[in-house]
């Protein structure tokens, strides 16, 4: 018998636990080293989704496991007005990889720093209006939950007063299309922009925006679409608030996704990446933002705000992405990952796309129709199929969209994990597809 089939555990889950979201996998994880994490069993199951997306350095890094010891006996929680060495290192470190953001704010959550972006752009601007992407995930709480437009809108009473979405690239079903079919993004952008305007009350604050939209299916903003959307801020004194929870701290190839396009925000968050799957967040701004917001009197004080546990994290996880060059790394393994995820969709017509960049691609499922509908049944297979086999990877499943997996591999991850990991993903796709 399986030690996963604990049957007190699993009453006790049962009992105690609220659910919160998918139901839970079935095994009980007792720890995680390396690329992999292990079941009751000890069986090694491959982990393709970095925990949540989070654990850039794999799981157990010696290196941050060094830092969290050494700085736990040291000071990990002061009051929030007190300062470490580590918070301004931290700080300044982060100023010196992205020119022009040099003012630093270091919260918890994802969630949380996009609350602080937000509520930073309303009170510098002096304005209420948010607009985000229509499948968007910015976060569950407050205003950052009312610029999340995938999932979880209903239910919960009215969203913050001056909500938009606008609908979100997508090349894989493009609304606008040039000639060839090819995504005419431009004519999408102007005509959301156009519509924007007729609801707006001339008080639109800011657009935020993640460079590939994750739980929105990987999503990747065409290139010149950010300059483009800069632009449309600009024209009506918004605020661009790009969050790089996923994309940061060298996932996409780039140190930050919008580096490629050479196109730096007003207001950066960071979250997952920069604390390698400790709770650590990042708000990025210009001086000039922030002396404004500063003169305004802004007010962002949390438990946790420039705790000194988490920001030595950060800069260990700095390190060590400079010391194994991983921002290099995640461009060559994300390579090898695209190139054995198009051969299984040139052998299967059920895989539909595959797209995205660097180590965060989506490989998108589809029904064997010809008009790309979407197959939730098929990919549901496929996850619980390859997670048999020892592969854990999470599946996108919202409303008018495919089952798109998300693929996001530890930056330390091995060429011959990764060749594992495409073996497994073969292998499931062949077995649903023989049912």
């Amino acid at each position: 018998m399986s030690r996963n089939d604990d049957a007190a555990f699993w009453q006790s889950a049962n009992n105690h636990l609220i659910r919160y979201g998918s139901p839970f996998d079935p095994a009980i994880i007792e720890r995680a080293k390396g690329s992999y994490v292990y079941d009751a069993d000890g069986r090694a199951i491959l982990d393709f989704t970095s925990g949540q997306m989070s654990a850039v350095l794999g799981h157990g890094h010696p290196r941050i496991v060094e830092t969290v010891q050494r700085q736990v006996e040291t000071v990990a929680h002061l009051f929030s007005s007190m300062l470490t060495r580590p918070v301004v290192e931290l700080a300044e470190r982060l100023a010196a990889l992205a020119p022009g953001l040099e003012k630093v704010l270091f919260l918890s959550t994802g969630a949380e720093s996009n609350e602080a972006a937000i509520r930073m752009a309303k009170l510098v601007t002096g304005k209420h209006e948010i607009v985000a992407f229509s499948k968007s995930w910015h976060g569950m709480t407050g205003v950052a939950a009312s610029a999340t437009y995938s999932a979880g809108r209903k239910g919960y009473g009215p969203a913050a007063v001056g909500s938009f979405a606008i609908p979100a690239p997508n090349a894989f079903r493009p609304r606008f299309k040039h000639p060839d079919g090819s995504l005419d993004w431009q004519t999408e952008l102007d005509d959301a922009f156009e519509l924007l305007d007729a609801q707006s009350t001339g008080n639109l604050a800011a657009f935020v925006a993640e460079p590939i939209l994750s739980s929105g299916g990987i999503l990747e903003l065409p290139k010149g679409y950010l300059a483009a959307l800069k632009k449309k801020c600009e024209e009506r004194g918004m605020l661009l608030i790009l969050d790089e929870a996923q994309t940061g701290i060298g996932r996409t190839g780039d140190m930050f996704a919008f580096q490629r396009d050479g196109v730096t925000p007003d207001i950066l968050t960071l979250s997952k990446t920069i604390g390698a799957g400790l709770p650590l967040s990042a708000v990025m701004t210009t001086p000039e933002i922030e002396q404004a917001a500063y003169e305004k009197g802004f007010l962002f004080y949390t438990t946790h705000v420039s705790d000194p546990l988490p920001a030595a994290v950060g800069l260990t996880v700095l390190d060590v992405v400079r010391d194994e060059k991983l921002v290099a790394r995640a461009s060559q393994m994300g390579a090898q990952l695209f190139e054995g995820l198009c051969a299984i969709k040139d052998q299967y017509p059920c895989v539909g796309d595959v797209r995205g960049r660097g180590l965060l691609l989506g490989m998108e499922i589809i029904k064997e129709s010809g008009n790309r509908e979407p197959d939730h049944d098929m990919g549901a297979a496929i996850m619980a199929e390859a997670f048999k086999r020892g592969l854990s990877m999470n599946i996108v499943k919202m409303p008018g969209m495919g089952g798109v997996f998300r693929i996001a591999p530890p930056l330390t991850i091995s060429s011959e994990e990764l060749d594992q990991g495409i073996s497994i993903i073969g292998d499931a796709v062949k077995a649903c597809v023989a049912r």
